[in-house]
């Protein structure tokens, strides 16, 4: 099979920054001051590799502006900590926030890059004392630190998952009430290739922890999507000539028009109310 390899330039909807936010979000630039639904979340939000992502489909459907305050990389932690986009977030109508991975979240045991959130910065002295033997200046990305610290002793890591899903629960109860509870979760999960290390995204998350806020907000959405390799729906993406290996594993257009259909049929009744 042969992919017809485009330039990402071609992309609707350049990357932005709206206020004094740093991080980088998708484009096009929305006015802030109608009504609006925001949309906080990482690749998946952000469309990479799509044309049209689903916030972009949402806009048509439901008549009303759709701001995507989607970034590449983005974890938790890049929208818990940045003012303007949770200021834009909590004046919106409504906010769909995506539930990401439990990996990439600093916490007692190591702390992460603060807008890209997918990369390891340092191991606090807790980890250092759990795993006296490793050096942690070898680790770039969070994933490879988890997979390394499950191999070298499957019960020490238990200590790690479950104070890194602490963290994540409250770290997400914090943001949803700055939000004053108008949020949407968004709960979409795929399989991830055997290579990733682990075997969904978002990563680390289950339903006990979604169930712990479901109280907190008006809705939880579960989509079972898949990736673009998995879904044959690498065809409509736009992408160069070397980044064929990082598309297959993003959500392609076909997966993009579902998540929108799904979204659709849930936020309608919640902007009526």
């Amino acid at each position: 099979m042969s992919y017809e390899l485009k330039s990402p330039g071609g992309l609707a909807g350049e990357p932005v920054r709206y206020g004094q936010s740093r991080l980088l979000v998708r484009g096009p630039r929305r006015s802030l001051d109608d009504p609006y639904v925001a949309f906080l979340g990482g690749t998946e939000v952000y469309g990479r590799f799509v044309e049209f992502p689903f916030v972009e489909s949402l806009q048509a459907r439901l008549g009303v502006d759709c701001v995507n305050l989607g970034s590449v990389n983005a974890g938790l932690d890049s929208f818990a900590f940045d003012d303007s986009l949770t200021r834009i977030a909590r004046n919106a109508r409504l906010t769909v926030v995506q539930m990401l991975g439990a990996q990439n979240i600093s916490n007692p045991y190591y702390r992460v890059h603060p807008r890209r959130n997918d990369r390891f910065l340092a191991a606090q002295p807790a980890l250092k004392t759990l795993y006296p033997e490793i050096d942690f200046t070898e680790f770039h990305f969070n994933k490879h630190l988890l997979c390394s610290l499950r191999d070298i002793s499957a019960q020490r890591f238990e200590q790690v998952r479950e104070q890194l899903q602490r963290s994540w629960v409250d770290r997400m109860s914090k943001l949803v009430e700055e939000l004053e509870g108008r949020v949407l979760l968004l709960w979409l999960r795929y399989a991830l290739d055997a290579e990733a290390g682990f075997l969904e995204e978002p990563v680390l998350v289950n339903r006990a922890m979604a169930e712990a806020l479901r109280p907190k907000v008006q809705g939880i959405l579960e989509i079972k999507a898949a990736s673009a390799a998995a879904a044959q729906d690498i065809s409509g993406m736009i992408f160069g000539p070397m980044e064929l290996p990082a598309a297959r594993h993003m959500i392609g257009p076909k997966e993009h028009m579902k998540i929108a259909e799904a979204l659709a049929c849930d936020l309608e009744p919640l902007l009526r109310a």
